[in-house]
């Protein structure tokens, strides 16, 4: 079974929002890219924020977030691929190479964003 490995949230204005989850956390970012924030939990869940400017596929309204499940390789990103697409969930992005890994995406009813990568 796959279970979440990260949350990510779409934000307005990255600085400030690194800033909030700073503060709230405790904890320093780990992944500081120029549209880009990961937060490590202790308990091993990340905390990604998103810069919603520069997202590549089409936005849920505000406050819209991602769930991410971290498959082991390209193969099980494929299998789950497959799998969701006869489950009739609906997918946003085939598998694809992108700077992060393998990934594609699906969404949920309410249009919220779900990854699997590697």
């Amino acid at each position: 079974m796959l279970e979440p490995s990260a949350i990510v949230f779409y934000v307005n204005d990255l600085a400030i929002s690194s800033h909030f989850y700073q503060e709230l956390l405790g904890i320093d970012v780990e992944e500081l890219s120029p549209t880009f924030r990961r937060f490590n939990l202790s308990n091993g869940m990340i905390i990604g924020l998103k810069d919603k400017h520069t997202a590549h596929l089409t936005m849920v309204g505000n406050g819209g977030c991602e769930l991410a499940f971290t498959a082991a390789n390209h193969e099980q990103v494929d299998a789950l691929f497959l799998a969701w697409q006869q489950q009739g969930i609906s997918i946003k992005e085939p598998p694809t190479n992108v700077s992060f890994g393998y990934t594609f995406i699906a969404v949920d009813p309410d249009g919220n964003r779900l990854r699997v990568l590697a």
